[in-house]
């Protein structure tokens, strides 16, 4: 009977084991729940003081606590580890609101994320300024961009649009009212298609209007046809269709000039214009010229890209540029312009020049991770902005089909602006699929 028992017991054991170590590789959302949180939790309850200590993120306290500590409490002085004011745990990891000390700063923090990450044992460790004086530290308890799961309440709305995940859980939102100006780069493969196809698939439930700029004779764009006020597929297109966008934030310049005001959205909401995203599919090919004879057509179309890029921010109109490379090897006007895309979304890329150009200048610090994205995690890349902040996003795979389908269903959205009418792609008609005739046969008769 005490065999009998043992065995049972050891069968249970092993079988709890082996269940949990299922649940870590297919569930680790309820891993982390069940296992994952409680152990951390208490890890970095244990530790906290003495890991703040060895990782030099402690200062000497006042004057007057030293003299309490010695001659009231009667112990030894103490370095000061930042306070904690408040944990919680999330279904990816671990959340803490730190109070700052005098001497500390939140970039003394970042420095150390590397080697809090190991004394703790979890998969990142992400420093956030909340206000100032306050910090929060994003602990992630496993590789979330493995398999990408959005938050449940990432949606579009206003003017931002949730397209990928972060490495500490949370959604990365396109926000056009922050960042208006953006330039994403990419690798063949990267998943730089797939970043376009989760942001189209966003605005296309907004009230903008897409204007497409697809100089590969429009393969990438000419799905989303249903959603897009224009269409531009050639370079003499393009520069056609930019002019007439600089006509257009002329205009509205003329307006916001008419009532006394320096931006769009300080207009009452009856005399807004409709905001504008303008897709640029890949810019080499509207840069790059085959002949002297169209030299004059490249001025034109950088011209007006740049022209954009400076003001029309102040409008409404905005750019979202995509390219595999984006240097001064393009030819004049290649880095103003890329100066003016604040955004930065930097995918796998073939060289670490190639994420110089879109990195080095806003956060240089992330050029090496972008260096060294795997080829087999296609649609990871480093975000960044003009404040230097980045981080690591992968964004959930999307099909053409998918982007396609929701261009179709929310066509009725497609703003009325009659500038872009000539540019306005034709939407072929949807073909009913065969099926059984309801016409009864009438058998022929002599």
């Amino acid at each position: 009977m005490t065999d009998l028992s043992t065995v049972l017991e050891t069968t249970g054991a092993l079988a709890g084991a082996g269940g949990l170590g299922y649940v870590k590789v297919y569930a680790p959302r309820v891993y982390w729940s069940l296992v994952g949180l409680p152990v951390t939790w208490g890890r970095f309850t244990i530790s906290y003081r003495s890991t703040m200590d060895v990782c030099g993120l402690t200062v000497q306290p006042s004057r007057l606590r030293a003299f309490l500590a010695r001659n009231i409490a009667h112990t030894e002085v103490q370095p000061v580890p930042p306070k904690v004011r408040h944990v919680r745990g999330t279904s990816t990891g671990l959340r803490v609101t730190l109070r700052l000390p005098a001497g500390l700063e939140p970039a003394d923090l970042v420095a150390a994320s590397e080697r809090l990450r190991h004394a703790w044992g979890v998969h990142s460790v992400t420093v956030t300024e909340t206000k100032p004086g306050h910090v929060e530290l994003r602990m992630t308890g496993y590789d979330v961009l493995r398999r990408v799961r959005m938050p449940r309440g990432a949606r579009s709305a206003g003017l931002a649009v949730p397209v990928a995940l972060r490495e500490d859980g949370t959604a990365f939102v396109r926000d056009y009212r922050q960042i208006p100006m953006a330039l994403t780069l990419g690798a063949n493969n990267s998943g730089k298609s797939v970043y376009q196809r989760s942001l189209i698939k966003g605005l296309a439930k907004l009230p903008v209007v897409l204007v497409g700029i697809d100089c590969k004779r429009g393969v990438e764009q000419s799905a989303y046809a249903p959603r897009l006020s224009a269409l531009a597929t050639t370079p003499d297109d393009s520069a056609s269709l930019l002019d007439v966008l600089v006509g257009e934030m002329e205009s509205r310049f003329d307006l916001l000039s008419l009532h006394g005001v320096s931006d769009m959205w300080e207009l009452p909401a009856a005399l807004r214009p409709v905001p504008v995203v303008v897709l640029v599919d890949e810019v080499a090919e509207l840069f790059l010229i085959s002949s002297k004879k169209d030299e004059e057509r490249r001025e034109r179309i950088v011209t007006a890209l740049i022209r954009l890029a400076q003001m029309a921010r102040a409008v409404g109109i905005y750019l979202e540029v995509c390219g595999q490379r984006f240097g001064s090897e393009l030819g004049r006007g290649a880095t103003m312009l890329r100066a003016q895309l604040t955004g930065r979304v930097v995918h796998r890329v073939n060289d670490k020049q190639t994420a110089e150009m879109g990195l080095a200048d806003v956060a240089p610090d992330a050029v090496l991770t972008a260096s060294m994205i795997p080829a087999e995690r296609p649609g990871t890349a480093v975000a960044t902005d003009s404040t230097g902040g980045w981080a690591k996003i992968r964004t959930p795979h999307t099909s053409r089909a998918e982007a396609a389908a929701v261009c179709r269903e929310f066509a009725h959205l497609v703003p009325d602006l009659p500038a872009l009418a000539p540019y306005r792609p034709h939407v072929p008609a949807t073909v009913p699929e065969p099926g059984p005739s309801l016409v009864k046969p009438v058998p022929v008769t002599d």
